[in-house]
């Protein structure tokens, strides 16, 4: 199934001047409060990052191979338009004392909203770093209060690992209550599970397994088709050959390389490259 559309705001070349100015200023403020491990938008974070941190857990955890390891996988529901703005804007004035900037602040949060007083558009540099000031939030109570040693957050994704299935369980209901109480966002009831690492555990789009990860069957077929679709486009076959390096894909880069007249450098580690 093709990924939910999204729809995506874009401000004017004006706005945009002033919420780069923003986020220069507000990022050395935010990002020593930040976990090592919220990965999201974020200075030699992002999603390898994450999808590699999860595997070095995943070894620890389970004592180089020898525990089962058990996966608590969450997804907040509608999230976006969900944000609570002026639950953002008291978590800003906590570290922004400025008053003018804090009306600044309320400004651009409020200019957007799917209903009264809720949600953050998608697309805006700021949007990027709220996010990441609101889900600190929870990124804190996971860790010094429920005492997860094991968690990764990317965006509205994240996983905390452990070798107690039941401590997972325990814990689930305080990190759903939290969510609410908090910051009136709810879990995802199709998206939330806890399973073992060894049935699969999907995760930043890769399917995760004790000694390897694969391409979701789905992402699979629509690479395939696009490829298709686009295969005189070297830049969409090589962002996906360069995607398909951080995992165990040989076999889809192969047939991707076939579709496209894609080579890989002979007796090499360099990348693959689409020939001219």
């Amino acid at each position: 199934r093709d990924p939910k559309t999204r729809k995506i705001s874009k401000s004017d070349f004006r706005d945009r001047i002033v919420h780069h100015a923003i986020v220069n200023i507000f990022e050395p403020i935010f990002e020593k409060t930040f976990i090592y491990d919220s990965c999201s938008c974020r200075l030699d974070k992002g999603m390898h990052k994450a999808i590699n941190r999860f595997r070095d857990f995943a070894y620890t955890v389970s004592q180089n191979h020898t525990k089962t390891v058990w996966v608590l996988k969450g997804d907040i529901k509608k999230f976006f338009a969900s944000i609570d703005q002026s639950i953002l804007s008291a978590l800003i004035n906590r570290s922004i004392m400025d008053k003018d900037v804090q009306w600044l602040m309320e400004q651009i949060i409020g200019s957007f909203y799917v209903e009264k007083g809720k949600g953050l558009p998608l697309g805006n540099l700021t949007s990027q770093l709220l996010v990441n000031i609101y889900m600190n939030e929870v990124d804190q109570f996971i860790k010094h209060t429920v005492k997860a040693r094991y968690y990764i957050r990317y965006a509205d994704d994240f996983v905390v690992l452990s070798s107690d299935k039941q401590w997972l369980q325990d814990i689930l209901p305080h990190i759903n209550d939290f969510l609410y109480n908090i910051l009136r966002l709810r879990l995802h009831p199709d998206k939330v599970f806890i399973k073992t690492l060894a049935s699969g555990v999907d995760f930043l789009g890769w399917v995760h397994f004790p000694y390897h990860r694969v391409v979701r069957t789905a992402t699979k077929r629509r690479m395939l088709k696009t490829v298709k679709k686009k295969k005189g486009d070297k830049v969409v076959i090589q962002s996906y050959l360069g995607l398909l390096q951080h995992g165990n894909a040989q076999k889809l880069s192969l047939k991707i390389g076939r579709m496209t007249s894609a080579i890989k450098y002979p007796n090499s580690s360099r990348p693959w490259r689409v020939s001219e």
